[in-house]
């Protein structure tokens, strides 16, 4: 930040400051007042309330997703007057201003601030957008997904060389649910609900989404996902990568993929289906074999420990007599092992639970449950192989996020690949979250600072960056060729908001 931004930041924080630390006495009357007020339609002043898009649509020009789009995606015969990459940047847009419907964009179009802040006259309306979608076949909807990978590396080639220690590839399925009845390619679920069964494959150190593959809903989690990966490996050794490690439930464990990736340098830690002849193995270990599971604290105190409240839900479980399954003791260990589809063994770590069923204030029988996991890492040790693979279920939040914050695992068009191709083109304003912290610079005097600061960013859930970043009230102000955003208003994020664009204007 320039001097007299920084002044002007340094001195609404005080402001802010005063007045919460103000007289905490009585004041004879509520402290929320509205007296007086008068609405009013402005003539000259024109301002947005979501001022940070500009920082946004400057980000992506810079990454080169807008030239990367235009140049390898091809679905429209003629433009006019949009571009491919008005459209996608325009479903991303829509979710990044907080839209969860294709109809939300037709706020936008109406919005005649909004639209000279992006410097455009119009944008499509969510009929075009519609439109759009039914557009895509498969060969498209990868041209683009290879456009965004395009950007992708011009972000991560400007990250410090230990980003490039490790890059970890997780993979899952997850279920979008429908009640439409007219949309090609859904179907049942293992669940018995309709809809579609996208496969996600994301990198775990920034929470992008590397690949989002539509599919329909009756089909296996694991289906496809060996043959997205291995561009995904392309992708990472192009980029610089040293080490690429994948995890994966159960279902990820293809045994005649494991032979190949490790071959190709790959580490791997993936669940194995606990079959009755890797159980019978694990029966016959020696007691000697089995040590017990040390799992480390979820977080540090940092203060004072709090006394722990009353579990309300445990108390009502018990009080009426419903059986309920306690974890008692955790213990691993490993042997080789090989799978049918390979042509040599590899590490398999088992844990060992011992669950107590309990009734009220009974402990009925005890249990035992294997869980395995097979790896090709024989260096650490077999306890954290196992924090390894329960790491993976971290993804499980960034799915919630593309779910319930971004809103791209939604079907609001008519088929597969429409749907797909929806997906992907809204998933964008999540990685183009990560890029936002990715691009922050780090260097300088205060660099550690810089650092905690460019983690939490990534580290944010989607709608709590809307709300940091992009709800920021700008007075749009047009001078000569010049287009100026001015900040109305004070929050605590806007020092790493001026400084991403200060490193965008350099």
């Amino acid at each position: 930040m320039n001097t007299i931004i920084n002044n002007r930041v340094r001195n609404a924080k005080q402001r802010i400051a005063r007045r919460l630390a103000g007289s905490r006495e009585d004041q004879g009357k509520p402290m929320f007042g509205s007296e007086g007020i008068r609405i009013e339609m402005a003539e000259r002043v024109r301002a947005i309330g979501v001022g940070g898009i500009g920082l946004v649509h400057q980000l992506a020009r810079e990454v080169g997703l807008v030239d990367a789009i235009d140049r390898r995606l091809h679905v429209l015969k003629i433009h006019r007057p949009y571009h491919e990459s008005d459209h996608v940047l325009n479903f991303a847009y829509n979710a990044m201003c907080e839209g969860i419907r294709l109809e939300d964009i037709e706020l936008r179009r109406n919005d005649e601030v909004f639209l000279d802040a992006l410097g455009t006259e119009r944008i499509p309306d969510p009929t075009t957008a519609g439109d759009f979608c039914r557009r895509f076949d498969e060969t498209g909807i990868r041209s683009l997904m290879d456009a965004v990978d395009e950007a992708r590396l011009n972000v991560w080639a400007r990250q410090p060389k230990e980003f490039f220690d490790r890059a970890t590839i997780d993979m899952d399925g997850t279920l979008v649910i429908t009640t439409g009845e007219c949309k090609e390619g859904m179907d049942i679920s293992y669940q018995g609900t309709w809809g579609y069964h996208p496969l996600v494959i994301s990198l775990a150190e920034t929470g992008e989404v590397l690949r989002l593959v539509n599919r329909s809903g009756n089909r296996p989690s694991h289906e496809g996902a060996a043959e997205e990966v291995d561009p995904v490996i392309t992708l990472c050794r192009k980029a610089g990568f040293r080490k690429i490690v994948f995890r994966g439930d159960t279902a990820f464990s293809q045994s005649a993929k494991l032979d190949a990736w490790d071959r190709e340098g790959v580490t791997f830690y993936f669940g194995f289906k606990a079959m009755p002849n890797l159980e019978k193995i694990a029966d016959d270990l020696p007691p000697t074999a089995w040590r017990k599971v040390l799992r480390p604290p979820r977080w540090e105190v940092k203060t004072e420990p709090r006394r722990k409240p009353v579990n309300v839900k445990q108390r009502i479980v018990r009080r009426r007599g419903y059986e309920v399954l306690q974890l008692k003791d955790e213990d691993y260990a490993e042997f080789d092992y090989q799978p049918v589809g390979c042509k040599q063994p590899y590490r398999m770590v088992v844990l060992r639970k011992v669950i107590s069923h309990e009734k009220g204030e009974q402990r009925l029988f005890d249990e035992v449950r294997y869980f395995f996991y097979i790896t090709n890492d024989w260096a650490c040790d077999a306890e954290e192989v196992v924090f390894e693979a329960n790491n993976r279920c971290d993804q499980e939040n960034l799915i919630a996020q593309l779910g319930g914050g971004v809103r791209a695992l939604s079907a609001p068009v008519d088929n597969l690949y429409s749907n797909w191709a929806y997906m992907v083109m809204t998933s964008i304003a999540w990685n183009l979250k990560a890029w936002w912290a990715l691009w922050l610079p780090e260097s300088g005097r205060w660099q550690e600072k810089h650092q905690t600061e460019k983690h939490r960013v990534l580290r944010m859930e989607f709608r709590t960056f809307v709300n940091a970043f992009i709800k920021i009230p700008c007075q749009i102000v047009r001078i000569g060729r010049k287009l100026i955003y001015r900040v109305l208003s004070y929050n605590p994020h806007l020092p790493v908001f001026f400084r991403l664009a200060k490193a965008l204007r350099c």
